[in-house]
């Protein structure tokens, strides 16, 4: 999978993924004295009939205490206001960071998505901005709906159930990841993006169907290896530190009595630099169910 996509999902998916004959979303468990965690693995946008539910996974959610995910403070208007802050930068045009070929595959790619207004729409977003655009663009399109996401469908279920919902990080932090990238990394993710974005609505159908079967190992080869060999600073950025980060605050829930169902992108529990793995280096073993 190339870079843009996984970006997009990650954004808007290690020694314990072995994939299970059984054919659902990987689910684990951290038990200790009075505590349990549980650890779920999302994607952000699905197609409105996908069917990923199952009896261990309810009851788990039925089981616990409140829901943790990656944030909750993203409604539309927030959103808006940090794109505006973030993302845009109409004094320095795209046209002038890019090649004139460069530019003229702009031109197509805004065209290929589907980018209303076309490439006079992206001129003004920052390269970050204007490489998920092109990303993000053709999977709605294509009925990927980010209101079916498993992370806001999980959200409404808990707080109809009168469950607390809390956030591993705010929507600001989650932007900032990109829009504080060098430069010259930054037009990297661009760029990445200019060739491929014909491709998104397959990989991403290729990796729903990973996911809904729990072959882990898959989601790793997908989303991990080709970014960390690719783009090894984004690898850094997107992933490794945050999961270092979560894995940090996963340890301090430990510390309190209670059920706790965490859920996060598929990405963020799958190969060699996973929250798992970040957990099993502050001596944490998470089990898969």
């Amino acid at each position: 999978m190339k870079i843009r996509c996984r970006l997009a999902i990650a954004l808007l998916l290690n020694l314990l993924l072995v994939a299970p004959a059984m054919a659902h979303p990987a689910l684990w468990m951290i038990r200790r004295a009075d505590t349990t965690i549980y650890l779920f693995g999302t994607v952000h946008l699905l197609p409105n009939d996908t069917d990923w539910r199952y009896p261990a996974l309810d009851r788990a959610l039925a089981a616990s205490d409140s829901l943790t995910i990656e944030l909750t403070d993203d409604d539309p208007a927030h959103m808006q206001a940090l794109v505006l802050q973030y993302g845009l930068d109409p004094a320095h045009p795209l046209a002038d960071k890019l090649s004139p070929r460069e530019n003229a595959t702009l031109a197509s790619a805004a065209q290929t998505a589907g980018v209303p207004g076309g490439v006079r729409t992206l001129q003004i977003m920052r390269p970050w901005l204007a490489a998920l655009t092109l990303a993000v663009t053709p999977l709605l399109k294509a009925g990927l709906d980010p209101a079916h996401g498993v992370d806001k469908l999980l959200k409404a279920q808990m707080l109809a159930a009168g469950k607390p919902v809390d956030g591993l990080e705010t929507a600001e932090q989650q932007i900032r990841f990109l829009a504080d990238l060098p430069p010259a990394v930054e037009l990297a993710f661009l760029r990445a993006t200019l060739h491929d974005v014909d491709r998104g609505s397959s990989e991403l159908t290729e990796l729903i169907g990973d996911w809904k079967a729990g072959d882990t190992a898959a989601i790793a080869r997908l989303e991990d290896e080709d970014l960390r060999q690719r783009e090894p600073q984004l690898y850094q950025r997107l992933l490794v530190e945050r999961n270092r980060n979560w894995a940090g605050k996963i340890a301090a829930m430990l510390r309190k009595p209670g059920t706790v169902f965490i859920a996060v992108g598929a990405a963020h529990l799958a190969g060699p630099d996973s929250v798992q793995a970040q957990l099993r280096k502050l001596g944490i073993q998470a089990v898969r169910e």
